[in-house]
Order: structure tokens, then sequence, then C-alpha cells
């Protein structure tokens, strides 16, 4: 856990203070016994009240004092493992924002999501809790049996004795739960995942009458959980009645010995007392410890789930100076014998080759799985492809950072995705030029989107974009990346839920933009302000032509092309 120490930077004078003053109220602690015992053997037999009001104003001063300790001390903790848990979620946070797409679906969205909300919740429980109890207990335990020692060895012999076994069954079951708890967080990624998904696809559920069967699905992944979380709360409720009997036979032993050293006058009634008090302590605050060690045991579990995360190693380097790009290139993107295979599986794309010109339309046509998501891809390096090169304004991609490469790029992704915002904001992220943004409001076609809500720009926009339809938020999607202005636009079957009247306006308003585009698409008439189209089939270039050059002498195009504007497909 020494990796997480880093994130306590920002508190770490309220680190350092908050076990010190909890060892200030437990060495109080330890003081009241002697002033009890001084009472009773003393204050009491000679009925000396000013000596027993004395010792009493003494115990309230130490019991103020202490009080004082507890409460600076708990504000310190709390303050303290807030700031370690907020600096560990940006930490996580950054991290995911530095993974390639490769690296998070490897990861999981499920794993992601828990780890940022729930471990890291359970390892700012932790923490605070270390950071008062951690130290004081033990503080306390070792601080008690001194003292035990000083008032009388024999009786002193029981706490040697009950200590080291309460030590033995309190690291025992910490080393089981730990193991335990870290299965039961397995189970909560499984039921967050199913949860998740049947959320988002709650309307396809229903459609279909999935319901049963996916409560089914949940109801058993939630049996598996509750198993897990039940076996590791029963090793750790094994806890308190375990160190419970060992100090009642403890007591019961202190008190028989304690007895006998009274009757024979070696010891006094007082420093019985004393004794008793200290072995009280010591049980308070080994359950105390026992409470603290299946926190902690938890939030190891977590722990080390976050430093996996923590621990990933990005699969993509980006160079940290910015180059010159050949803006005179009449090249904008050219791709040399590309490969991409997504981790062991078989080649996506299979020796791609083709230039795209500076201020072309360029199109990619192929059907569902032939790559064409792939291609667009690589451009921008959400994904590395596995052989080949790729170039941007006549420099590899690879030796570009990434802010400037990102920024070379606009992106129209396939599934179009709204933020919880305003539709002004989801457009512009930020300040608004109003040129620009009437220009992609205007090119996108969303410009009737925006009148028919009551707020216009303004709109909030539900979660995931709820309140818009699939053509409303592709249109969106598409003025947000054209306000970009970037020099590359790529869209992904960017206005596939578009009727064919706005998809023909959309069409004449991107063949006006001054940018190089490449779109891809299914259909051939999605494609035709393309002056040259790419075919794929399975992963690999099947033709790259003018349209009426493929037509003649590319055996897919012209299939598709004839299935989708003969006169039985259009009826």
């Amino acid at each position: 856990m020494k990796s997480f120490l880093v994130f306590f930077e920002s508190r770490k004078t309220q680190s350092l203070l908050a076990p010190v003053l909890k060892l200030c109220e437990a060495l109080l602690e330890l003081l009241v016994p002697i002033f009890v015992a001084q009472i009773i053997d003393e204050g009491l037999p000679s009925g000396d009240s000013v000596f027993i009001w004395t010792r009493c104003a003494i115990l309230i001063g130490l019991a103020a004092a202490g009080l004082a300790f507890s409460v600076v001390s708990q504000y310190f903790s709390a303050v303290s493992a807030t700031g370690f848990a907020s600096s560990l979620r940006r930490a996580l946070y950054a991290k995911i924002n530095d993974l390639s797409f490769a690296d998070l679906d490897k990861a999981g969205a499920a794993a992601v999501v828990t780890r940022i909300t729930g471990d890291v919740e359970r390892l700012q429980t932790g923490v605070n809790m270390g950071l008062r109890l951690f130290l004081r207990s033990p503080f306390i335990v070792f601080g008690a049996v001194v003292a035990a020692f000083c008032v009388d060895a024999i009786g002193a012999t029981v706490f040697a004795v009950a200590v080291p076994v309460l030590a033995v069954i309190v690291f025992s079951i910490l080393l089981a739960g730990i193991k335990k708890y870290k299965i039961s967080q397995s189970g909560l990624e499984k039921l967050t995942l199913l949860t998740g998904e049947n959320v988002t696809g709650v309307r396809v559920l229903r459609a279909f009458a999935k319901e049963n069967e996916e409560t089914e699905k949940f109801a058993e992944a939630d049996e598996k959980y509750t198993k897990a979380q039940t076996v590791a709360g029963r090793i750790s409720a094994l806890m308190n009645p375990l160190t419970y009997v060992v100090i009642n036979f403890a007591i019961i032993t202190l008190l028989y010995i304690g007895g006998i050293e009274v009757d024979s006058g070696d010891l006094s009634k007082g420093q019985v007392v004393a004794l008793y008090n200290y072995l009280s302590q010591i049980l308070v605050e080994l359950i105390k410890f026992a409470n603290l060690i299946i926190t902690v045991s938890r939030a190891g579990a977590s722990g080390k789930r976050i430093k996996e995360l923590l621990d990933v190693k990005p699969s993509q380097s980006f160079a940290e100076n910015e180059i010159i790009s050949d803006s005179d290139s009449e090249i904008a993107v050219r791709f040399e014998n590309v490969s991409l295979s997504y981790g062991d599986g078989a080649k996506a794309l299979d020796g791609i080759s083709f230039e795209v010109k500076r201020g072309e339309i360029f199109g990619i046509l192929g059907g569902t799985g032939s790559g064409k998501s792939s291609v667009l891809n690589l451009i921008p390096r959400f994904y590395d492809a596995t052989e080949g090169k790729i170039f941007v304004d006549g420099n590899d991609v690879n030796l570009y950072p990434k802010k400037q490469l990102r920024d070379k790029v606009a992106v129209v992704m396939q599934k179009p995705f709204l933020l919880s915002d305003t539709v002004k904001n989801n457009i512009c992220f930020g300040e608004a030029d109003e040129t620009r943004l009437a220009e992609a409001i205007e090119v996108s076609q969303s410009a009737d989107v925006i009148a028919s809500k009551k707020d216009g720009l303004d709109e909030e926009v539900r979660r995931g974009g709820s309140n818009f339809s699939g053509g409303q938020k592709q249109r969106l999607s598409i003025a947000r990346a054209l306000y970009k202005n970037s020099e590359i636009v790529l869209m992904d079957d960017a206005s596939s839920a578009l009727d064919n009247i706005t998809e023909r306006k959309l069409r004449e308003g991107i063949a006006r933009l001054d940018k190089t585009v490449i779109m891809t698409s299914q259909r051939t008439t999605g494609l035709k302000c393309a002056q040259r189209i790419l075919v794929l089939e399975d992963g690999k270039a099947v033709g790259c032509d003018t349209p009426e050059n493929l037509l003649k002498n590319c055996a897919v195009y012209r299939e598709i092309y004839d299935l989708q504007n003969s006169d039985k497909e259009a009826e």
C-alpha cells in the first residue's frame, strides 16, 4: 500500500496530527485507573474529602482534555481521508483517460465504475478509521500491559497470556477476511455490469419480453454475491465472540488471583480495581481494533483492486514534442498495408492501403463487420494498427503528441452520445463562437431540432440524450464535430437514422465544406457526395475508385448498388 502514500500529499499535516492526537488521548486514558486506585486506597479509608475532590477534578480535567484531543483528531482524520479519496479519484479518472480503447475494453466498464466509486469509498473509510485507531488501540493495549506490570507483576501475567492469544485471533481473521472480501467485490462487479446493461437496454428487453430471463440472471449473480458476502461476514463475525471469551476468562482469572493477593495483604483493593480497569480498556480497544481490522480488510481488498487499475500500463505511447505537419502535402491521410487485430482474435483489417487527398470527401462502403469503423478508429489512434503504417499530413500518426493528433481530427461516432448538459454545451464544450456555431448547426441540419425544443440551445439534455430521438442525436453529434473546426472530419455511419430528405441536405452541406471528410456507410446512397469510395469485405479492400468506375469494375460495390437501387428493393 506504499503506492497510496502519494495521495496524502495534500493533507500531510492532518494525516500526521490525527494519530498523534489520538495517542495523547490514549495516554490520558491510561492515567485514569491510577487516580481511581488512589481514591479507593487513600481517599476513602482516610475520609479526606479534599484529596478525593482533588483527584475527581483531575479525572474531569483528563476527560475534558481527552475529549478535545479526540474531537480534533477525528476532524483531522476525516479531512485527511476525504482529501486522500479526492486525490485518488482524480488519479483514477486521469488513468482512465490515458488508456486506449483496447485497454478500456480489456478492463471492462463495470470494473472501472466499481473501482472509482465503491472501492474508493471503502478505502476512504479504512483510511479514516485507520488514522484514528490503528495506533491508538495497540498503544492502549501495550500501555495497559506495562501499567499492569507496574501495579502487580503476578496479576499482570494474565495480561501476558491473554494479549498474544487475542492477537492470534485478530490477525487470523484478518488474513481470512481479506481473501473473502476480494472475492465478494468481484461478485459486485458482475452485479454492476448486469444492472448497467439492463438499465441501458431496458427498451430492447421489454420489446422482446426478456424481463423474466434477465431477472433470473440477476438473481443468480446476486445469490453468488450474497454467498460470498455471507462467508466473509461469518468470518468477521467470529471476532467479537472469540475476543469476549478470552477477555472474560482473563477477568475471572484476574479477580481470582487478585482476591487471593488482597487477602494475603500483597495487593490493595484499589490496585485490583486498577488492574480490572486496564483489562477492561484492553477489551474495549481490542473490540475497536477487531472492527477496525474488518474495515481495513475490506479497504485492503478494495485497495488491491484499485492498484491493479492504477498499475495498468497504457498500451499506447505518444510523442511529447509537437511536429510540424506537411500542410502543403496533397495527401491528408494515407494507409500503407495496415492490418488490425482486436486482442488475440482474427484480423479485423487485413492489408488495407489507400490515400485521401486534402479537401476530398472520401467514402468507405461495406456490410456489417467489414471493418469500416476500425479504419476510422485507427486515424486518431483510438486503436493502434497491428501491422503497417498510417500517415496524417505526411507524418506517421505514432509521432504526434496526443493533443496535436486529436486536434486535427473531429469524429462522429457510430453510436451518438450526448452529455447531461445543455444542447449548446454539447456542441461547443465551453465558450461558443457564434459564427462557427451557426455554421455547424446549419450544415448538420440541426436547426429544426433546436427550434423544436422549448429552451432552444439552452435545452437540458437528459442522461444519454434520452429526450432526443436517434436522428436528433446524430445531427447534434455532427454539429459538435463540425464546430470543432478540425482539418479532418470522420463520420462513422453518421446519417443512418436520418430520413432521405434530411440526409440529402446533409450531404449537400458537407459537400460545401472546405475540409477532408471520411465517411462510412452500408448504403451507396449515404455516400453520394463522396468523390472516391473504398469498398471493404471481411476486413479486406476489394476496390477503391470513383463511384462510376466502381460500378463498372467492382463486383461487391455493384452488388450492393443493385440491391439498394432495384425497383423490387425500392418497393
